[in-house]
């Protein structure tokens, strides 16, 4: 299973981003497929989920109302659509899945997932 994540780069406050999830090797059936990030020195955190099947999203409460996430099953790719952008919103953004189905409520943590992309640096300037 291979992750390639792609779209990140500078953007100034309140402006927009769209990040990109294209899989290779598997389709995604019922597992979820979830984005975190990493700042310098912090450490990763969930940012947004999605179940490939249904569509169920989860969100931290950090994001939510500002960042989107969605899928295209017939591409196998997924995104996150982001908004409003903030300063501390800077951090290096990673999606990733788990090898199989994961119960909602251990979607939050990134130890559940076993495929990782390789990460996309998204920086908001103030």
């Amino acid at each position: 299973v291979q992750l390639q994540a792609s779209g990140g780069g500078l953007v100034q406050t309140g402006g927009s981003l769209r990040l990109s999830c294209a899989a290779s090797g598997r389709t995604f059936s019922g597992s979820p497929v979830g984005w975190f990030r990493q700042a310098p020195g912090k450490d990763r955190e969930f940012v947004a989920a999605i179940r490939w099947s249904e569509g169920t999203a989860w969100y931290a409460d950090a994001v939510k109302g500002r960042f989107t996430i969605s899928r295209d099953r017939a591409l196998n790719t997924g995104y996150l659509q982001m908004n409003s952008l903030k300063p501390e919103d800077t951090a290096n953004y990673y999606c990733a899945a788990p090898r199989g189905r994961l119960i909602n409520s251990r979607v939050y943590g990134p130890h559940n997932y076993d495929y990782w992309g390789q990460g996309t640096l998204v920086t908001v300037s103030s």
